[in-house]
């Protein structure tokens, strides 16, 4: 369980996304060195039997202080089945953000009183996800929709092969959707169709208040992090991923020039100088 740790005074939160910020895939560690330089691995999440994602043992080792000084809050897009996957190094969390914002995990377990404040803002502000799911349906084309799921009955996501898909087809979904009260994130072959209340920077808000946290640290890569990192008094995100295509910036959050794993290690130390300070 991590502890929050008083600096002159204050508790520090951080809450940071998992994939492509602090643990990685084989193909997006982005080892472009030479091989007898690569850095040494841990895996973190096996799936299907097979090793799935990784941090660098400099990755693990950061990490593991991070949790022992501060309320470190995973924060992900993840369902909590996809979530329980992963064994994190370092103290177990306790507090987890899952499904974007939708549940918060206390000890593993999701919180019902928050789950259920989440499910009566969505159908007051939202267009039903039934109606979501009937326009993906007809629009999206065979030829490049691989598959389409629901997470935890609160978004719609589609997974494609990107080299067929159309832009244009996005950016039109992006368009119809936000009337409706939804948000569009493309993020490599998945397309994310997410209630514009289902945020994580609010989940992180209560988490905040829960544990008298006073400051609030932030890491992300992709479009549905930046509400996360707007709301953080300090954010970091890496060279790759969503917002640096997109050159997302603001003013207190750090853009850093590291890619893959060794961005998820800079993040870390990032984290801990900042707690630190």
């Amino acid at each position: 369980m991590s502890t929050p740790t008083a600096v002159h005074g204050s508790t520090t939160l951080v809450a940071s996304d998992l994939d492509r910020t602090l643990i990685y895939s084989a193909a997006s560690l982005d080892l472009s060195m030479p091989d007898a330089q690569a850095p040494r691995l841990l895996c973190v999440e096996v799936y299907g039997h097979k090793p799935l994602s990784y941090m660098t043992e400099r990755s693990a080792a950061l990490l593991t202080d991070l949790a022992g000084s501060t309320v470190f809050v995973p924060t992900t897009t993840r369902t909590r089945e996809q979530y329980h996957r992963i064994h994190l190094p370092g103290p177990a969390p306790r507090y987890a953000i899952c499904a974007n914002g939708g549940h918060i995990l206390v000890d593993g377990v999701s919180d019902h009183d928050w789950q259920r404040r989440v499910e009566t803002r969505i159908a007051e502000e939202c267009a039903p996800l039934t109606e979501i799911r009937a326009h993906l349906a007809t629009t999206a084309d065979p030829a490049w929709l691989l598959k389409e799921r629901v997470a935890e009955d609160l978004f719609a996501y589609l997974v494609v092969e990107r080299a067929l898909l159309p832009g244009e087809w996005v950016k039109e979904l992006a368009a119809w959707a936000r009337p409706r009260g939804w948000t569009v994130s493309l993020q490599g072959r998945k397309i994310y169709v997410v209630p514009a209340p289902l945020t994580k920077s609010a989940a992180m808000h209560e988490v905040a208040r829960r544990t008298g946290a006073t400051r609030t640290l932030a890491a992300g890569d992709s479009l549905l992090d930046a509400d996360l990192l707007l709301a953080a008094d300090l954010g970091w995100r890496p060279g790759h991923g969503e917002l640096a295509d997109e050159g997302w910036r603001a003013p207190h959050v750090t853009a850093l020039e590291e890619r893959g794993g060794a961005a998820g290690e800079e993040i870390l130390r990032r984290f801990l100088a900042a707690a630190a300070a």
